[in-house]
């Protein structure tokens, strides 16, 4: 029995010695390489004085030390807390501030951002990765792997102990850390595995970030399977010819990412003239997948299935859509049904159940659920439904923030965010409605649509990305929109811009988008 993550690769070393357990570049490392290695980074900080509970920092990009820095904090009894390498140094110190992280684990390409923050105010006490310090302790890579492991004690974890916390941005503008046990993340873990079938012939693409929910499934789901995970490069990621090139070479069975980054493939991959015959699963999340972009990809890739997965970071996710044939029609498919050992309600402003085919909130019951949010208290109460099914016993749900109703086969449709749910004018407006109307339209390629004050009055405005090579003029857009769309839902203005600003998570960033219209 498995009761937390660290046993999966202790299996997986066992049973897949000298198989490659994960793959970056040119570079790999075998299960049992990954157990030796995480072992001795997990004594060396046991030696530092971590103990069960501590939280300890990962601060790098994607790259193989990723995988042993992870499992080795796991064996250590600590949470890893990835810290996104390419954010400034005020939020990479408030997210060490915040979390109470004392030590710290990087790569030597990291040196001079680890130097300016050990300049602020903090509490690290020491840094793993690099040793060229002296104003802290600090440890090479090579220091940790030629150390010995006679001495080192195992620590006894446990389900409920915490296993990573993960920071996203909050409402107010100040990042939220989410905690979750190895209970949470073991069920997701299993569940993954489960549904589509993960064996050890598999080869797993990771695209997401560490700091990105969507990399647990890389880094635990397919060592769990005895599977070889294949963290896609950085750089990869800038060049779709280069990242269809690398999926054709590496023969990757399993992919999971955000749907831009297969709209980029889509439309910029050169896709049509590779191999993708490897491919038996194709996931994505995250994001609204355009129906005509989705049934164009599947109509090139014929031969893999198709899974729409849904889940905030809170709940690990917890239900998913599978398509074989590709869609009809313009409508946004379904988010589905929740997965084994997952339950729902839909509730409207008064927290009463709404009728079935009725829009209202979703809230989620499951055991891949966060223990709580970090430090916060008030808000972790604030974002739970708690319905008393008797008397001294509570059933928990978390308030997903999503608005959803049920389909006639009884699937769950997102409909937008109860944040994105605006009032302009004295009507209520779904924003993702007008983007999904964009969508619809056969050159708009991704849309992006917010409510903006402008010389002291409110304005709809759209802006959106068209395909390569195409040219419309904004009043067709405007005229689709009123095909679709009540007159008061029309954006007043629609920008055709080049590019969407990011997140380090490829979600686009609405707040610089409305700074660059601004500007115009």
């Amino acid at each position: 029995m498995i009761y937390n993550l660290v046993q999966i690769i202790e299996n997986s070393a066992r049973d897949f010695p000298d198989k490659e357990s994960f793959r970056f570049l040119n570079e790999a490392i075998t299960f049992k390489g990954l157990d030796v290695k995480s072992s001795q980074l997990a004594s060396r900080l046991i030696k530092l004085g971590v103990k069960k509970g501590d939280r300890v920092g990962i601060l790098m990009p994607r790259c193989l030390e990723t995988a042993i820095a992870v499992y080795g904090i796991l064996k250590s009894g600590a949470a890893y807390v990835p810290i996104d390498p390419f954010v400034p140094i005020e939020r990479a110190n408030f997210l060490i501030e915040n979390c109470g992280i004392k030590y710290l684990i990087t790569i030597p390409k990291q040196f001079k951002k680890i130097k300016k923050l050990l300049s602020e105010k903090n509490n690290l006490e020491s840094i793993i990765g690099v040793s060229e310090i002296d104003t802290i302790k600090s440890f090479s890579w090579e220091a940790i792997f030629n150390s010995s492991l006679e001495n080192y004690k195992p620590v006894n974890i446990l389900g409920e102990d915490l296993s990573y916390i993960l920071y996203t941005s909050g409402s107010t503008g100040t990042p939220k850390g989410i905690m979750h046990t190895h209970n949470s993340a073991l069920a997701f873990t299993e569940l993954v595995v489960n549904l589509y079938g993960f064996n050890s012939a598999d080869k797993v693409a990771n695209v997401a970030p560490l700091h990105f929910d969507p990399s647990i499934l890389g880094y635990f789901s397919a060592p769990l399977a005895g599977a070889t995970t294949i963290i896609i490069s950085d750089a990869h990621l800038k060049f779709p010819v280069s990242l269809a090139e690398l999926m054709e070479k590496e023969q990757l069975t399993i992919w999971f990412s955000v749907p831009l980054i297969l709209v980029q493939l889509l439309l910029n991959g050169g896709i049509d003239r590779k191999d993708f015959s490897s491919l038996r699963w194709v996931l994505f999340s995250g994001e609204v997948f355009a129906t005509k972009q989705l049934r164009a990809l599947m109509q090139l890739w014929p031969h893999p299935e198709y899974s729409n997965i849904y889940g905030p970071t809170e709940l690990n996710q917890c239900t998913n859509y599978n398509l074989s044939v590709p869609p009809e029609g313009g409508d946004t498919i379904p988010i589905g049904k929740p997965w084994g050992n997952t339950e729902y309600k839909i509730l409207d402003v008064n927290d009463n159940e709404v009728n079935e085919g009725e829009e209202g909130l979703l809230v989620v019951r499951s055991a891949t659920m966060m223990k709580g949010y970090w430090n916060n208290k008030p808000l972790t109460e604030k974002s739970l439904y708690i319905d008393e099914i008797a008397p001294g016993f509570d059933s928990v749900y978390y308030r997903t923030g999503d608005l959803v109703r049920l389909n006639d086969k009884k699937e769950l449709l997102f409909l937008g965010r109860k944040d994105r749910q605006i009032k302009f004018r004295g009507f209520r407006i779904e924003i993702d409605e007008i983007e999904n109307t964009l969508l619809k339209h056969e050159v708009v390629i991704e849309a992006a649509v917010f409510l903006s004050n402008i010389d002291d009055d409110q304005q709809l405005f759209a802006t959106v990305l068209l395909s390569e090579n195409s040219e419309i003029p904004t009043m067709n857009l405007k005229a689709h929109c009123k095909q679709y769309l009540p007159p008061y839902a029309v954006p007043e203005r629609i920008e055709i811009l080049e590019y969407f600003p990011r997140t380090s998570s490829g979600k686009v960033n609405r707040k610089d988008i409305e700074k660059i219209i601004r500007l115009l």
